[in-house]
């Protein structure tokens, strides 16, 4: 009897320990405040991004950013490896990525609802549109310059050259790259043709127009913010923050400017937060 009860002693502390243990995980759980936003190579991502890091790290929250191409972003989120993604744009140029990967992804806000995308020149470029291109192959270098080829606007131009017979090549290269060639060539009033996309600060920046696609071939999209799945139970605050992150074309390209002016994207996006309180801050769950 007695080496019973000590049996039943044991056991009972054995329990006890294991529902703290429990609640203790539990709790960890709750605590926790841990964000991964990967982000593609674009000037709103890399700018929307940072805002967020920005504004949620003074919030308590502990948020890691990375710079990732767009095909494994959604494969992150499918698998829930990644929390949040800024800069989807659905429903056409990123549509094969959410046809693979969307069952598995939530829709949890819409940063900005007007992107476009397309074949962009500088005004003073006497074509307007891209079935003119073939008649000033020569002017132009035969070169389409583009970003990487993960993106959609990518994949569209390829599509692009053979639907109109472009006697073109893309020239694949960064974001980055892009801008430089846009701003050389203008500098020299120099015929070029680049892809390009709104939102983007190049529009405030240089004088340059969209080439008519009357094929339809560059769709219009939202950028679109996706979250793993879960992750608006894990985080009921950001989740209604991230529903309310919309900017408008104008706050968008000041933001942008702002990063691409500093010298670290963190203090460009600290710079628009500060002139922009209470936009960002409005996003966010008032305090009950």
């Amino acid at each position: 009897m007695i080496m019973k009860r000590k049996i039943a002693k044991v056991l009972n502390l054995v329990a006890a320990v294991a529902i703290v243990f429990a609640v203790a995980s539990c709790a960890g759980k709750q605590q926790k405040k841990e964000v991964f936003i990967p982000y593609p190579n674009w000037s709103e991502g890399i700018a929307m991004t940072h805002l967020a890091k920005v504004f949620l790290d003074q919030k308590g929250y502990d948020v890691e950013i990375k710079p990732i191409e767009p095909g494994p972003i959604y494969a992150s989120l499918s698998k829930g490896d990644a929390d949040v993604f800024l800069d989807a744009w659905l429903p056409n140029t990123h549509g094969e990525y959410w046809e693979r990967f969307g069952d598995k992804i939530d829709h949890i806000g819409t940063a900005f609802p007007g992107g476009t995308t397309g074949l962009v020149v500088p005004s003073y470029v006497t074509i307007d549109s891209i079935t003119q291109l073939n008649d000033y192959v020569e002017e132009f270098g035969g070169e389409i310059i583009g970003i990487g080829s993960g993106a959609g606007i990518h994949k569209n131009t390829l599509k692009a050259i053979d639907e109109y017979g472009l006697n073109f090549k893309q020239v694949t290269s960064s974001g980055t790259a892009m801008v430089a060639a846009l701003e050389g060539a203008i500098q020299k009033e120099e015929w070029i043709v680049i892809t390009g996309w709104k939102p983007h600060f190049k529009w405030a920046r240089y004088d340059i127009k969209y080439l008519e696609d009357p094929k339809g071939v560059y769709p219009k999209d939202e950028m679109r913010i996706l979250a793993r799945k879960g992750f608006a139970e894990d985080f009921p605050e950001l989740a209604e923050f991230f529903g309310n992150f919309e900017l408008q074309e104008d706050k968008l390209y000041e933001l942008m400017d702002d990063v691409k002016n500093a010298n670290d994207p963190i203090d460009g996006a600290n710079q628009f937060y500060q002139n922009n309180k209470a936009l960002v801050e409005g996003w966010f769950p008032a305090a009950e």
